[in-house]
């Protein structure tokens, strides 16, 4: 059973940054790939990033160029960086691991 729990959301101004978090237990990111999806208020699910395995990242088109994606095997957690969010990054951003879901954590980007 693997059980992911998300952290980091928050309100935060357009232009500003935040750091997202996956803690993840009952499997190792370092072993797995770990996405990062976003659902905006009436739209679906939307891919934003994965690190694969062997540490090759991805990202989708809205966030590319202003995000990182990072892990910390030490404490087994995925970490999404987002630069420069915008008004429309407001969302609900969850982690994946092959079919376990976390809960989310909301951000929501207003000034």
């Amino acid at each position: 059973q693997v059980q992911l729990v998300e952290s980091g959301g928050g309100l935060v101004q357009p232009g500003g940054s935040l750091r997202l978090s996956c803690a993840a237990s009952g499997r190792a990111v370092s072993s797995e790939n770990v996405q990062w999806y976003r659902q905006a208020p009436g739209k679906g699910r939307e891919l934003v990033a994965v690190i694969g395995h062997l540490g090759t990242t991805l990202y989708g088109d809205s966030v590319k160029g202003r995000s990182t994606i990072s892990r910390d095997n030490a404490t087994n957690t995925v970490h999404l960086q987002i630069n420069n969010l915008k008004p429309e990054d407001t969302a609900i951003f969850y982690c994946k691991i092959n079919m376990f879901w976390g809960q989310g954590t909301q951000v929501t980007v207003s000034s």
